[in-house]
């Protein structure tokens, strides 16, 4: 079986590699740390991890970054005696690591999954233990990892409705796997029903809760004076802010039309656009000027969008990481990946913040939170662009109202904290 992974996984990488490398460049900032996704660390960094009891966490991209931080600060808390090394896969991710972390954990990018490049990087950091952050599956860094006898856990875990189908199907690769599984904290009820019946051991799991409800801090000062750069702008300090928060391909021309076709009713009304990812400001800046929008970039290249005072339409994030802060003077929030796209981005933060959502009828990664805002009236659910349109036109006259559905997403917040102190209950065998 595992001669058989390694022989597609070879054909795979090398098929793929270029799309990968191309948007490895494409996001920048690629060059660092690139040889470790290869299982090659420099001589002092090897030396760094030397007669050091190691824990090794991994945490794919920002959202399991913003997660696996709190985490790993309370359990070195609980574990004084070991050392944290974090891994990542995304460039972006390791910016939050960077930003996020103190000096004394140590991050680097998480290794291709070629048994060779896996086995490379194992002998480097020679971990007591693995914990993974949600469910990055790679079955030769878990095959390894079970080879050595170390405690496998995986915390956080959800698995969505297709990735459940997904290792049903391939149940001959995946059941064993699963089963090697020390502890896995899952999400929900539902989610550990899933995992029981793709082979994790029952005896081994334990609903934890979601600690993205834990991993938001309102009460940390902001990193960007938002409510300054605006005042620069010329933004009106009562302006109504729709924000359109980790929006997808699609989703910020929709908000972009909805608002022309707002602000003749609502003079006040101002758009702001946080893309998922940054390097796609380019294209939604193109989408922005055939609508006519007057926009301006949060880091503008040249003078030409760099529109002020009352010409200024909409401000087009193109910066990671300052995502909450934007999100802090919002005066209502949709959220992105639901309308044009599948899967969802986490509606936790701006909800975290008292302000009431809006998203599509695609949030199928984070459904179980969905449901809870919608059901207690926090959140609305448009199917298209006149629904949005609808809705707004009606919700924006009455503040109201808007004012209660805030305060009913914090109380969802609220209500579901306390998943991390329980996960971490849930290694009591490792600690």
């Amino acid at each position: 079986m595992r001669l058989f992974y390694n022989l597609l996984f070879c054909v795979f990488f090398l098929l793929s590699a270029p799309y990968y490398f191309w948007k490895m460049w494409r996001r920048g900032n690629w060059r660092t740390g690139f040889g470790q996704r290869f299982g090659f660390f420099s001589r002092s960094f090897r030396e760094s991890l030397r007669n050091k009891k190691c824990i090794w966490l991994h945490a794919v991209s920002v959202g399991e970054v913003n997660v696996c931080v709190p985490f790993v600060k309370a359990l070195q808390e609980q574990m004084p005696d070991h050392h944290f090394v974090i891994s990542t896969t995304t460039a972006t991710g390791m910016g939050e690591l960077m930003r996020k972390l103190p000096p004394t954990m140590t991050r680097i990018y998480y290794p291709v999954d070629l048994w060779i490049i896996v086995a490379r990087a194992l002998r480097v950091v020679n971990p007591v233990a693995v914990i993974l952050v949600e469910a990055e599956i790679w079955p030769n860094f878990l095959w390894q990892v079970k080879d050595r006898k170390l405690p496998l856990y995986l915390v956080n875990a959800r698995l969505s409705e297709s990735s459940f189908r997904g290792y049903r199907r391939f149940g001959f690769l995946f059941r064993k796997l699963f089963g090697g599984f020390d502890g896995v904290g899952a999400q929900s009820e539902s989610d550990a029903e899933r995992w029981a019946e793709i082979g994790v051991r029952p005896e081994a799991i334990s609903v934890t809760g979601n600690m993205k409800f834990d991993a938001v801090r309102i009460d940390s000062t902001p990193s960007l004076d938002v409510p300054g750069l605006l005042a620069g702008l010329n933004v009106p300090i009562d302006a109504q802010i729709l924000m359109g928060c980790s929006t997808h391909s699609g989703e910020e021309a929709l908000l972009a039309r909805v608002y022309l076709k707002l602000k003749s009713r609502f003079p006040k009304l101002f758009l702001c656009l946080v893309p998922r990812h940054m390097e796609r400001a380019p294209s939604v800046s193109r989408d922005l000027e055939a609508l006519g929008v007057r926009y301006r970039l949060r880091f503008p290249k040249s003078e030409t969008n760099s529109k002020s005072g009352k010409d200024l339409d909409c401000l087009l994030v193109n910066s990671t990481g300052e995502l909450i802060d934007f999100c802090r003077v919002a005066t209502i929030v949709f959220v992105g990946k639901s309308l044009t796209s599948r899967g969802g981005q986490n509606p936790i933060e701006p909800a975290a913040l008292g302000k009431p959502l809006i998203f599509g009828p695609n949030m199928q990664n984070f459904r179980g939170i969905a449901e809870q805002f919608i059901a207690n009236g926090s959140a609305r659910v448009v199917r298209d662009e006149l629904e949005l349109w609808e809705f707004l036109d009606d919700v924006l006259t009455r503040e109201s109202a808007l004012q209660v559905a805030g305060n009913a997403a914090r109380v969802v917040v609220e209500a579901n904290s306390g998943a991390t102190d329980r996960s971490i209950a849930m290694l009591k065998p490792l600690l």
